[in-house]
């Protein structure tokens, strides 16, 4: 299978894509949860993947209840996560590769990501990877996130690339939607979520790994 229109520019999520940060996220929550004498089930965790902080917030004191101590909560969550990334954050299958291949052809990439800058920085930092994306679109700079396509536009205008030239690189069900109604040829590559019958029909191809992804990329430049 090719990709529907030449690819002029990627767009990567961060999260779970280029970092294997969701499943440390996931562990980090449930950490919390627990010294809160509480859990919080995987489904619920699942609902938040991709979603900024605020959101995410929501649906944490939905599942807990009111009078939840979110702030302890999340001061909990970050300081098990601090600990997990201090110890380091692996890259997923094939990030250097498709880089390394997006640098031989000179196509320009950027991140748009849900986390802030300062974790950008803290991921990708330890893996000399921030300088090799052109533009980074952080929640910082973020009006209205996933699955919002903001993201994604600011993604393609820094790039100064049509949004519909641009392939968008997610893992998330939140990252796609917000790729898909950014116009962009959308790819998952699934993580923790599952491809549903939704992710199907809104990507143009759902990809085992990026390695997968890189191949699509150099069957293109032929």
């Amino acid at each position: 299978m090719t990709l529907p229109r030449p690819v002029k520019a990627v767009v990567f999520d961060m999260d779970g894509l280029l970092v294997d940060t969701e499943v440390v996220v996931f562990r980090a929550m449930g950490r919390a949860a627990g010294g809160f004498g509480g859990e919080l089930p995987f489904d619920t965790f699942k609902r938040m993947v991709g979603l900024q902080h605020a959101a995410s917030d929501r649906i944490v004191m939905e599942h807990f209840g009111d009078g939840f101590d979110l702030d302890s909560w999340n001061a909990a969550v970050s300081a098990h996560f601090r600990e997990e990334l201090a110890a380091g954050i692996a890259l997923k299958a094939g990030v250097l590769e498709i880089l390394d291949h997006l640098d031989a052809v000179g196509m320009p990439r950027a991140i748009a990501t849900s986390s802030n800058l300062e974790s950008v920085h803290a991921s990708l930092g330890p893996h000399s990877l921030v300088d090799r994306f052109h533009a980074l679109i952080t929640r910082d700079v973020q009006t209205m996130g996933k699955p919002n396509p903001e993201p994604f536009l600011k993604a393609a205008s820094a790039l100064g690339v049509d949004p519909a030239a641009c392939l968008a690189l997610e893992d998330s069900h939140n990252g796609v939607r917000a790729a898909a109604a950014a116009g962009m040829m959308t790819v998952m590559v699934p993580d923790m979520l599952d491809p549903t019958e939704e992710m199907q029909t809104l990507c143009v191809r759902i990809a085992r790994d990026l390695h997968e992804v890189r191949d699509l990329l150099a069957a293109q430049a032929g």
